[in-house]
């Protein structure tokens, strides 16, 4: 095959870039687009279209789209609590096709928690079918590009790295679904902590070795609501999203941090940290990453563009998110994103797949490397929970849902 037709499960934010992204990626066109309405599943086909990746068509059904000769792989952007629904229909779907699809890509987190991610890779191992798992800021210029330098030139002259942050600060997420801890698996733990636990990890493993090459040795957790929980912001969700986003009845956590110890082939100890948080106000979306090793470090902030506006006091128009992701503020300094959808690593990471999907290899970041995200998510949670470092040896986190997806978590004052 020369291109890879890709049906999008799923029309919100997400899906938007990742057709933005598209545009930089060859071999590749939009078939479709299903999602829970007709209605916003024609508006990103039409949006796909006007970008010139298709012809893109709305479908009414997940399992019409994957039954659809003309589509070639599907991309799952759905929210977290469909994931499995979803994956159902995908597969009856496929079970229609003279020839089965070439590839099933599925955006982070995988799955709520662990059992539900399990399901979904025996699922697709049922049905023979490749896989990817999108987490973009392992794609990132920056990451890549870091660790690529790093790894060349300073390892081999002075030891490998032994300590990696990673760190992923905004004001809080788009949809209602994100701040319902039942409906996305929990708070911002669950939401981005997946992007920053999976990027260290990448960072501090040797260039073309497993991940399977750092054992975790033990996980270590805190979850916080240092903001939304307060009485100002508890109405304030109330008012943009309804009666369902209650954070004096149901909070998720707005912070989160996490410490993994890993030791690496030789035995030796290696640390990640990884902090995450909902409650940030500053220009937008921030992501920061660093690497640290005996001689060397290596560091990179998405809102350090080399771009910047300014703006008086007499230049007002309406709020929005033209400059970056999450943008806080419409007058001022502020920074400029040139390519949000390549600088967040979307752009690469779908290149990626699909070359892996039309070429029939494997993908840097398969559902079982999405289901071992979830298991360090469900560690995190676990060790929040018991206020103590915990053992991804724990046979507790198979079965483990955190107190935030079960409605049940309150925060200390």
């Amino acid at each position: 095959m020369k291109t890879l037709s890709i049906g999008f499960v799923g029309a919100g934010f997400n899906t938007n870039f990742h057709l933005q992204s598209l545009l930089q990626v060859r071999d590749c066109t939009v078939g479709g687009v299903a999602s829970r309405t007709l209605k916003s599943a024609q508006k990103s086909a039409d949006l796909a279209n006007s970008l010139g990746l298709g012809p893109a068509k709305a479908f009414a059904t997940v399992e019409e789209m994957a039954a659809d000769s003309s589509i070639d792989a599907i991309w799952i952007n759905s929210p977290n609590d469909s994931r499995v629904a979803v994956m159902e229909s995908i597969v009856a779907g496929n079970r229609k096709r003279n020839k089965k699809l070439l590839g099933i890509a599925c955006e982070k987190p995988l799955a709520r928690n662990l059992a539900e991610a399990r399901q979904l890779v025996a699922m697709v191992e049922a049905e023979n079918i490749p896989t990817g798992y999108l987490e973009n800021q392992v794609f990132a210029p920056t990451v890549v590009r870091g660790k690529d330098v790093i790894w060349r030139r300073a390892v081999p002259l002075t030891g490998r790295p032994y300590l990696a942050r990673a760190a992923e600060e905004h004001c809080g997420p788009h949809s209602p679904w994100f701040w319902q801890g039942a409906v996305q698996g929990g708070g911002v733990m669950n939401d981005m902590m997946c992007h920053s636990v999976e990027t260290a990890r990448f960072l501090l493993t040797e260039p073309g070795a497993c991940r399977s090459s750092l054992r975790v040795l033990s996980v270590q957790a805190q979850i916080a609501s240092l903001k939304w929980t307060r009485p100002q912001y508890v109405q304030e969700l109330k008012d943009t999203y309804g009666p369902e986003v209650d954070y004096s009845k149901a909070p998720s956590e707005d912070f989160a941090r996490c410490t993994i110890t890993f030791e690496d082939e030789a035995g030796r100890r290696l640390i990640a940290e990884a902090t995450t948080s909902w409650a940030f106000v500053g220009a937008g979306l921030r992501l920061s990453f660093e690497l640290l090793g005996p001689e060397y470090s290596m560091r990179s902030n998405s809102l350090e563009t080399g771009l910047e506006a300014f703006f008086s006091r007499r230049v007002q128009g309406e709020s929005g998110e033209d400059l970056v992701e999450k943008q806080n503020a419409e007058q001022g300094v502020m920074p400029i994103v040139a390519d949000e959808a390549s600088a967040y690593g979307y752009a690469a990471e779908n290149r990626h797949m699909v070359q892996c999907f039309l070429h029939g290899t494997t993908p840097e970041l398969t559902f079982a490397d999405g289901a071992e995200v979830v298991r360090l998510l469900m560690a995190a949670y676990r060790s929040a929970e018991l206020e103590r470092a915990v053992s991804m040896d724990d046979p507790v986190l198979e079965d483990f849902q955190p107190a935030v997806a079960r409605g049940c978590w309150q925060p200390k004052a």
